[in-house]
Order: structure tokens, then sequence, then C-alpha cells
């Protein structure tokens, strides 16, 4: 299962809310968990937030909503990417940046400088691409090179766009897109696409921080792929964030970590403790933030949980605590985590 950050949906709520529709229903429909829409660090399955744009596309009768919604959107809905990506020195070390670690954002994505498709000299391309074997849906890719276009926009100004390429069929009237993006837009082509000029990766982002872009690089480094001996934080990271889009299952996991599940049950007696036990304990954790430092009503934090409904919140907190969730939102004393 490939999954994204739900800050990939920061300014759908807005937008569909102007439209006149429905957010929670859209979201709720395609199978992703409404709190994704309010927050930036769920980890959300990749199919079901290419099936709520274009779920809400269709019934809203919107062909331009992922440019709507990218309109919406900022650098800063990268986190911490953002920041290495704002104090790079020129726009080529944010693109190497981006590309080394645009994982912790969305894992099956990812972004390149390549050849010219005509070979116009001075020209280059800036290609958003998939993983192979991953379906990008046409709102998705309108979304992302809508947010890129943007992005590049808001760190150097404007910079010498030279035609965009969709690789599906326009959703919009032609003079949609080419009023977005400001320059002529083909439809149908062999690859998602910004040709921009060749000399871009040298235009100096100016007022960079290398302090600031150490400490970024520092937590995103923490991000990679750890090794084996770190198994059990490295499925805790994982649990922690799946964590109200779904029950987290061991082959979801394993697969995010790159090793089969039957390896990682291995690897997680050898540290002592079981896939079981992590999810639980990540459970407790969350719980006991949820009930002593929010509102959110029982049945939320319920599904924030990955519970199928309240009465599991209420056996899961009294076998950690003895306690009611609602005894212990009014103030009983209790540890968050057995750690």
């Amino acid at each position: 299962m490939s999954v994204i950050r739900s800050a990939g949906l920061r300014g759908f709520r807005a937008t569909v809310a102007e439209l006149g529709g429905d957010a929670d229903s859209y979201a709720r429909q395609a199978g992703c968990p409404p709190a994704a829409l309010d927050v930036d660090d769920l980890l959300v399955p990749e199919e079901a937030m290419a099936t709520v744009l274009e779920l809400a596309a269709a019934d809203l009768g919107c062909a331009d909503l992922g440019l709507r919604i990218a309109a919406r959107q900022d650098l800063g809905m990268l986190g911490a990417l953002a920041l290495a990506i704002q104090n790079s020195d020129t726009l080529g070390d944010a693109l190497e940046c981006t590309t080394r670690y645009l994982f912790v954002h969305a894992r099956s994505v990812n972004l390149s400088l390549e050849p010219d498709p005509y070979g116009t000299p001075g020209m280059a391309a800036l290609r958003y691409g998939v993983r192979e074997g991953v379906v990008a849906p046409p709102q998705g890719i309108d979304l992302s090179l809508g947010f890129i276009h943007r992005a590049i926009g808001y760190l150097v100004g404007s910079y010498g766009l030279g035609s965009v390429e969709l690789p599906h069929p326009l959703l919009a009237p032609l003079s949609v897109y080419e009023d977005f993006f400001g320059v002529p837009v083909k439809a149908d082509r062999p690859a998602a696409l910004l040709r921009v000029p060749l000399s871009l990766a040298n235009r100096s982002l100016g007022g960079s921080n290398s302090h600031l872009r150490h400490l970024a690089l520092a937590y995103l480094d923490e991000q990679l792929p750890k090794e084996p001996a770190d198994v059990v934080g490295s499925v805790r990271a994982v649990v922690e964030q799946s964590l109200g889009t779904s029950s987290p299952e061991i082959g979801a996991v394993a697969g995010l970590l790159n090793v089969h599940p039957r390896t990682l049950q291995r690897r997680l007696r050898a540290a002592g403790t079981t896939f079981a036990e992590v999810i639980d304990e990540e459970r407790r954790t969350a719980a006991h933030r949820y009930l002593t430092a929010t509102d959110l009503p029982l049945g939320q934090v319920a599904l924030l949980l990955g519970l199928s409904e309240q009465s599991a919140l209420n056996r899961c907190c009294r076998r950690w605590w003895g306690a009611t969730p609602r005894a212990i939102r009014l103030g009983r004393q209790v540890q968050p985590t057995g750690r």
C-alpha cells in the first residue's frame, strides 16, 4: 500500500465548500478519514486520496478541481522538506533535496529534471512521475503540476516556463489550463512535464539560512529507512502515522519497510516484542494525548486510533489504565505509555 501525507489534501475542504459540496461525505466514500482534511501528518492511502479528488470533481461538475486546490496550497504543506527547500542555495539544490526526501511526503512520487522532449536548445523538462505500477489519476496530476508550478514561482518568481504537458486528456477547457499556467498546455502527452529553462537549476534562491537547512536535513535523514536493528522504531513510526486512516496491518507496514511480513515478525520477536504489542503501545500513547490534550468527541478519538467504535475505546482504556475514557479526560492521572 502506497501512502501520502494528508497535507496533500490542504485546500480540499475549502474548495468543496465553496462549490456547495460535502467534503466529509466524499472523504468517507473514498475510504479516507475525514480528519485527514484538517491535519497534515496522517498517512492516507494514495488510492483513497486519488478517489476523493475524482469523486468530488465528478459530483460537483468541477473539471478543474485539482487546479483550484493547487491554487490554495503553498510550500508549507511539505513540512520539514519545505524548510530545507527554502533554505537551499540554488533551485538545483532545492530540486536535489526534493528528489532525495520527497518520500517523506509521498512514497510513490518522484520529481526529476530531464532533457527537453523536443530537443529545444536551452530547455529542459521537470518531470512529475509515480512509481511503476501506481496509477496517477488526472485530478491528482493536475493538482501536483499546479502545486509545483506555484512553488517554483514562490521560490524564484517568474521562471520562464515554456509549456506544460499532461499525460491525460483535457479535463477542463484549454483556456482554464492556460490561464492557470500562463503558457501553452498540451494534453495526451507521454508524461507530466513542465518545460523549463535549462539554466533554472542555477537560479539563486537568496536569503537562505544554512543553519535552518542543516536542522531540516538532519530531521529528514531521521526519516530515511532504518537498519533492521531499529525495526521496532521503524514499525512504531509507520503505525503512529497510520492510526486514524485504518487499522494497521502487518502486510501493509512490511510493504512500506520493504520486507516480507514473516521477516518483519521474526525481527520484532528478536527485539522482544510483537506487531500487536507495538500497535497497542502506539494506541495507548495517542489515546492519552487525545483524551488529556483535546476536547474531541470520544467517537472521533476511537476513529483516530483505528478502533471500530467507541465501545472498543472503552475496553482499551479499562485494560490500559483501569478507567473509562471520560474518567481519564476529567483528570485521572495515568501514564501515557508503558514503553
